[in-house]
């Protein structure tokens, strides 16, 4: 009888504990999700500087199946996300092997290798912008020296967002390089010791034992990325503007421009609950995927 009682009253115990994080969970992520998805069914007007609410039903959501600047958007927010995510994912892990397998400085290299994460969005929208300069920027300067014409890198469609992916692969590659890093750096040696005296190479020992045992890491990296390439914002904004036309137009700028410069907090409360839920399904999708992996392994 004991043993049960001090159970219940240890149960007890860790909810009274934990119920204050519970609450505080609640006000900061459930009511503002709720309020979203309230607003996304709701014309707002201004009216002698207070705003009145009044029922659209799913008006929006049915708008958002028509409206074309919608659709550029996710259509480049999705070809934003896949080339910047894949492209930062290797080359994180290459730094992260080449880091791991270094005899010496390897504080120097990840100091040098976290540096673009560190700078703020704003300082890195100004030096890029100065960087891709038509006239005086260095990298028309050094195709220059090459005996090549300058390209207006973010002044045309056919440059102006693969320009920004660019970008956002010099500022997020650290972040892989960091996790994954940390990953390869907690595997256990004596697998790989017993890959070696198997007669692995450095390439099948590569293949069959490390990655397979940073799949979790790798999946926990990547879903991080992705909901943060979705939600991209400051380099477009600090950079292009979403221009030209709608070159480099994305999900959270198009969002932007409803919100703020439209005033229709409606309209762009339905935009930000389709993109959420489709985030929120991506988030299962990797924890699935990352949950039969683990058992598998």
């Amino acid at each position: 009888m004991g043993q049960p009682r001090a159970a219940r009253a240890e149960a007890a115990w860790r909810v009274l504990t934990l119920a204050p994080s519970l609450v505080l969970l609640l006000l900061l992520t459930v009511l503002p999700l709720a309020g979203l998805l309230a607003m996304s069914l709701t014309y707002i007007t201004w009216e002698g500087g207070r705003a009145h609410w009044s029922f659209a039903g799913l008006a929006h959501y049915r708008e958002l199946a028509t409206d074309g600047l919608f659709r550029t958007g996710v259509g480049n927010t999705f070809l934003f996300a896949i080339s910047a995510v894949v492209a930062e994912m290797v080359l994180g892990f290459a730094l992260a092997l080449l880091t791991s397998q270094a005899r010496w400085g390897q504080v120097a290299y990840r100091t040098l290798f976290l540096l673009p994460v560190l700078v703020p969005g704003i300082v890195i929208g100004a030096m890029w912008k100065l960087m891709y300069n038509f006239d005086f920027g260095i990298i028309n300067q050094a195709l220059a020296l090459a005996g090549l014409p300058a390209q207006d890198w973010l002044g045309s469609r056919a440059t102006a967002l693969a320009s920004v992916i660019l970008v956002d692969i010099w500022h997020w590659t650290p972040f892989c390089f960091l996790l994954l890093l940390a990953g390869l750096q907690s595997l256990p040696a004596d697998v790989h010791e017993a890959a070696r005296i198997d007669g692995a190479n450095w390439w099948q020992g590569l293949r069959h034992v490390t990655i397979p045992l940073m799949i979790p890491t790798i999946l926990v990296t990547l879903m991080f990325r992705i909901i943060v390439a979705f939600k991209v914002f400051d380099e477009v904004y600090l950079l292009t503007g979403g221009g030209p036309g709608t070159a480099t137009e994305v999900v959270s700028f198009s969002i932007y421009r409803r919100f703020f410069t439209q005033d229709r907090a409606g309209y762009g409360s339905a935009m930000s609950v389709v993109v959420l839920f489709v985030l929120a399904l991506a988030v299962i999708l990797a924890m699935q995927i990352g949950r039969r992996r683990s058992a598998a392994a």
